[in-house]
């Protein structure tokens, strides 16, 4: 818990949840929902938004096989400040036949990036990623035993020489320089 903050006031909260499905069909649909509220009135062109109101409110659903290949996509603007915003939703399309992973960012960029996409819906997708590799089973696990599963070495506590490594993948502990022994 953060400590208690000096006197301030509020002024803008932006909501981001992610959810993640099993289909019947056995592919697997990951759901990202992005909402932005002020706490004063707040004006867009001819537009007024109320304290509270969601002037983003955007979704995107990304349908993916067990290989993290995207099958499918869909975005949904249920509120947006300016008419032109949901021009953006057709180029989403471009992601199909995309994997995640390695690079996701890259490829967001390269099918979605300035004026060719939205800012908010390159957000969702940023960490859609990661909530797939949370809510699909063995999605981050190669069959093959001999191989780490994907995410050790990508934060503190995968670090190869680390203590967790070494002691829930011991086969995949490195030790580091100083702690070889010396021939």
């Amino acid at each position: 818990m953060l400590s208690t903050p000096k006197p301030r006031s509020p002024l803008h909260t932006r909501e981001i949840t992610f959810q993640g499905f099993a289909r019947e069909d056995g592919l697997w649909d990951i759901e990202g929902h992005l909402k932005d509220f002020k706490t004063t009135p707040f004006v867009t062109g001819t537009t007024t938004w109320q304290p509270g109101q969601a002037f983003h409110d955007m979704w995107v659903r990304v349908t993916l096989d067990n290989a993290l290949v995207i099958q499918d996509i869909e975005v949904a603007m249920d509120g947006h400040p300016h008419p032109e915003c949901p021009q953006v939703i057709p180029p989403m399309n471009a992601l199909i036949g995309e994997r995640l992973g390695k690079g996701w960012r890259k490829t967001i960029q390269n099918h979605l990036g300035g004026i060719a996409g939205c800012t908010h819906l390159r957000e969702l997708l940023n960490s859609l990623a990661t909530a797939a590799f949370q809510a699909i089973p063995g999605a981050l696990f190669d069959p093959d035993e001999s191989k780490p599963p994907l995410y050790l070495g990508t934060c503190k506590s995968w670090d190869f020489n680390g203590p967790v490594v070494m002691r829930i993948y011991p086969q995949f502990y490195r030790l580091k320089d100083q702690d070889k022994p010396s021939s």
